[in-house]
């Protein structure tokens, strides 16, 4: 296909057809970022316009699985942006130092990919001796199941483009927290103990409970307004008073979300529940 049309009538009878049929929320998504990732689809196998992709979706089961996983944002690592990472180290020792030694910790890594957040989030707790990551309890959701079950596994495979000496950097001697053998990086067991991984749609459905942290990254560059308010306001919802939020560094909070939190390090996307918000 020589370009994209977002406005051809044949690229909505599409995405209504991905919605409807393939249970994918379209609507949910930039109009661009989704043709960017259907284009790709289509130039792989070599179809040159809308209307003969779809007529390829309907007749093949595994295309329709692969454009799902096209569509699917897994762009993730351990430890990305570092300065952050530092910050929520101090977000973690704040909550360390309150409440007793029984009282959990929880943590929700939201739109967490492959686990990398998560895990990022456990060795975090175990590096800082003011953390006791005993009280720790990291919840990790995602929309994809396959990716779910790759995060279980807590498995990552080094390549040319997947640096992963370099992603787990930043934590130190991270030889204490991933076993190396050969290209395969596997979390260690007492890193995964800590993290329970589910289905969650942020969008569609509740929180999966209440937490001290919600980190959310990278995930509002992708979809369209209104979802990125029901997402926050979802967000907000699950968050103590008091509780923080993270999200990525290039996402706003919507205007009519900002009420509920207050910055912590508003040039690193930290923010805290406002006392305003009382719930």
């Amino acid at each position: 296909m020589s370009s994209s049309d977002t406005t051809d009538p044949s690229f909505d009878h599409l995405l209504t057809y991905i919605e409807n049929s393939l249970a994918f929320q379209t609507s949910s998504y930039n109009d661009a970022y989704l043709d960017r990732r259907i284009s790709a689809r289509m130039r792989r196998r070599r179809v040159d316009d809308y209307e003969t992709y779809e007529e390829l979706l309907r007749d093949e089961d595994d295309e329709q699985q692969a454009l799902l996983d096209a569509l699917s944002v897994n762009v993730t690592s351990f430890f990305r942006n570092p300065d952050v990472w530092e910050s929520l180290r101090d977000v973690l020792r704040d909550l360390s130092a309150n409440g007793t030694r029984h009282d959990p910790i929880k943590v929700w890594s939201a739109a967490c990919s492959d686990g990398r957040e998560a895990y990022s989030l456990a060795m975090l707790a175990h590096d800082d001796p003011h953390v006791d990551e005993r009280r720790i309890e990291i919840v990790g959701t995602d929309i994809k199941r396959e990716i779910l079950r790759a995060a279980r596994k807590g498995e990552y495979q080094a390549s040319e483009t997947n640096h992963l000496d370099e992603q787990l950097e930043p934590i130190g001697d991270w030889q204490r927290f991933v076993d190396v053998d050969d290209d395969i990086y596997r979390v260690k067991d007492e890193l995964r103990d800590m993290v329970r991984f589910s289905r969650r749609d942020l969008i569609r459905e509740d929180p999966p409970g209440t937490f001290d942290l919600v980190v959310c990254r990278n995930l509002f560059i992708y979809i369209n307004a209104e979802s990125k308010r029901a997402v926050f306001e979802t967000l907000g919802s699950a968050l103590n008073t008091d509780g923080y939020l993270t999200i990525g560094m290039t996402e706003t909070i919507p205007p009519r979300c900002r009420v509920q939190f207050e910055p912590v390090d508003k040039r690193l996307r930290i923010y805290r529940t406002s006392d305003d918000e009382q719930r």
